[in-house]
């Protein structure tokens, strides 16, 4: 049966990816929320902005008022809640904004969303769920090979890893997750939580590491690189993580808890490197693109490893990841190079959107 599904901050990252998905591979209607900050842009969504079971709302999740009237005139069945401030090192700059959009504004979303699934009835209550979209950077850090004795089995975060946050960020969507469990626990409002290692793909705002080096190597700017550059992360295609949220959306259970993650462990230097390999091949120059490498200042707090044991999601619901790290980052090296329009407009801020910051 067809749903009506919120996606809020649809015209981010990952938020962009499921809304593709929802409407290029399923018949469900879909409501964008997004309220269009430096990092959300409509130009993502361009191929399926027209499709007839698509509709657009500019929103502040922080808004009740505007929410509710949201909730009022779409009548969704299920919400999947990504809107969210996501740099960690703006975090540490400004944990003001964070506070506010990850915090304050999932309560409000949470107050609204209750108010408008206490009055459904039949069906479309018993069928309603409240999809919290969360990170892996809640759990803080594992231990790094480089601290244990070879061989040693190194731990991955499972669903019941305690929550360790280490930045103004992670705190602030430690928060929230803990918001919506209780909102579960309290009110029995059906809610659901994913937590999600690290994303890369097309669409990708520039601050982020993978498209920040892509960008600065073309442009034949230094690639900064934090410290040794032996922190590890588990990078997840985004196209991948969009087909595993609306997996759970649909499918999962009320009250459960999803890992997801891309079974890719890799240093910031080994993905920095491979970068510069796949430029080097399919558009050289007279120097190697890696000479660019600049190692910098650690971050305050860096966690060291992130690792995710995506095993429950795959057993449970019957989601894998369908990229290896080598096809999706050559996907993605490949997606920047033939969509030089796309970043320069985000690097310019002429798209549609607040533009509040560089990929500098």
């Amino acid at each position: 049966m067809s749903k009506t599904i919120l996606v809020t901050g649809g015209a981010g990252f990952i938020g962009s990816a499921v809304v593709r998905h929802l409407i290029n591979d399923t018949d469900h209607t879909v409501v964008n929320l997004d309220k269009l900050t430096y990092a959300g842009n409509l130009e993502s969504l361009t191929s399926v902005s027209d499709n007839a079971r698509y509709r657009f709302e500019q929103v502040d999740i922080c808004d009740a008022e505007e929410v509710k009237r949201v909730f009022s005139l779409h009548q969704p069945d299920i919400i999947m809640h990504l809107a969210a401030e996501s740099h960690v090192d703006r975090s540490i700059d400004g944990p003001g904004e964070f506070i506010q959009t990850n915090v304050v504004g999932t309560y409000t979303l949470l107050e609204q969303a209750r108010a408008y699934w206490s009055v459904l009835e039949g069906e479309k209550k018993d069928g309603f769920k409240f999809h919290h979209i969360s990170t892996d950077e809640v759990y803080g850090d594992l231990p790094h090979p480089d601290e244990v004795a070879p061989g040693t089995e190194l731990p991955l975060f499972t669903e019941t890893t305690p929550y360790a946050p280490s930045s103004p960020y992670s705190a602030s969507k430690a928060s929230s997750d803990q918001l919506v469990r209780s909102w579960l626990r309290t009110y029995k409002l059906p809610t659901l939580v994913t937590n999600c290692s690290n994303n890369y793909g097309p669409f990708h705002f520039p601050e982020k590491l993978i498209p920040l080096v892509i960008l600065n190597a073309l442009a034949g700017k230094p690639l900064p690189v934090y410290g040794k550059g032996n922190q590890i992360r588990d990078w997840l295609y985004v196209e991948d993580h969009a087909r595993a949220l609306v997996l759970v959306a649909l499918e999962g259970e009320i009250g459960e808890t999803y890992n997801i993650g891309g079974h890719n462990e890799k240093q910031n230097i080994e993905v920095v490197q491979t970068i510069c390999s796949i430029l080097d091949e399919v558009k050289p120059k007279e120097s190697k693109y890696a000479e660019q490498i600049t190692y910098v200042q650690d971050r305050p707090g860096h966690d060291m490893r992130y690792a995710i044991d995506a095993n429950k999601i795959e057993r449970e619901l019957g989601w894998r990841p369908q990229e290896t790290f080598e096809s999706g980052i050559r996907k993605t090296v490949e997606w920047y190079l033939n969509n030089e329009t796309w970043w320069k407009a985000v690097q310019d801020g002429s798209y549609q959107g607040e533009r509040l910051g560089t990929a500098s």
